[in-house]
């Protein structure tokens, strides 16, 4: 017998409609542009009022983000569950996988996402603002494991180039319909944590003159 769902009936029905309504969003993106949908469309086309959809979502901004905030409280946990022996960037390393780990039915509506997040204009400052989010979550962790405060230089840096490695691996994998997105995040986070020294060949010395 399988094991009943913990989560309460009430959630479960909010993370469906939530669902459904990122769904519709993203078709009607696709079809006639982000900034030309309104919301006023999308509670339509949802076949509720504009009030119940903002009971589901902020603003239009946060269709695209999904589930984000719980996938980083989830990141968040997992991060302070870590052994006080293990490296702090293999802590990091992990975690940041698994924070983009997604099930291989779900490839095809993530590529969607990421796309819209990265290569909309309307969404950048958006984007900002969850990115800033992202970064606050490693920096109070590596603040945390170093005993230094979340804004100090040490914490701030690991943050920023981590996000930095993780959105350039997206580019890479948005560019290619084949590609492994998991695998191409290891792989820059692998170079991140060498400081990039196995990758960057040394500088041919300059030919005599003469």
């Amino acid at each position: 017998m399988a094991a009943s769902d913990p989560t309460p009936l009430r959630e479960r029905t909010r993370q469906l409609v939530r669902a459904e309504l990122m769904g519709l969003a993203m078709a009607l993106f696709a079809r006639q542009g982000y900034e030309a949908t309104t919301i006023d469309e999308l509670a339509q086309a949802a076949g509720m009022s504009k009030r119940t959809f903002f009971r589901y979502f902020a603003s239009k901004n946060d269709l695209a983000w999904g589930s984000f905030d719980a996938h980083l409280e989830v990141m968040r946990a997992a991060l302070a569950a870590a052994a006080p022996d293990e490296p702090m960037l293999a802590v990091l390393r992990r975690a940041i996988l698994d924070f983009n780990t997604y099930p291989a039915a779900e490839g095809a509506w993530l590529r969607r996402r990421m796309t819209l997040i990265l290569r909309t204009p309307a969404l950048q400052a958006h984007s900002t603002l969850r990115f800033a989010s992202w970064r606050a979550v490693v920096a109070e962790f590596v603040a945390h494991w170093t005993g230094q405060r979340a804004d100090a230089l040490l914490p701030q840096a690991v943050a920023a180039a981590h996000l930095g490695v993780a959105v350039s691996a997206y580019e890479q994998w948005l560019a290619r319909d084949d590609a492994d997105l998991v695998a191409i995040l290891d792989e820059a986070l692998g170079l991140l944590a060498t400081g990039f020294a196995a990758e960057v060949p040394p500088r041919p010395s300059p030919t005599p003159a003469g």
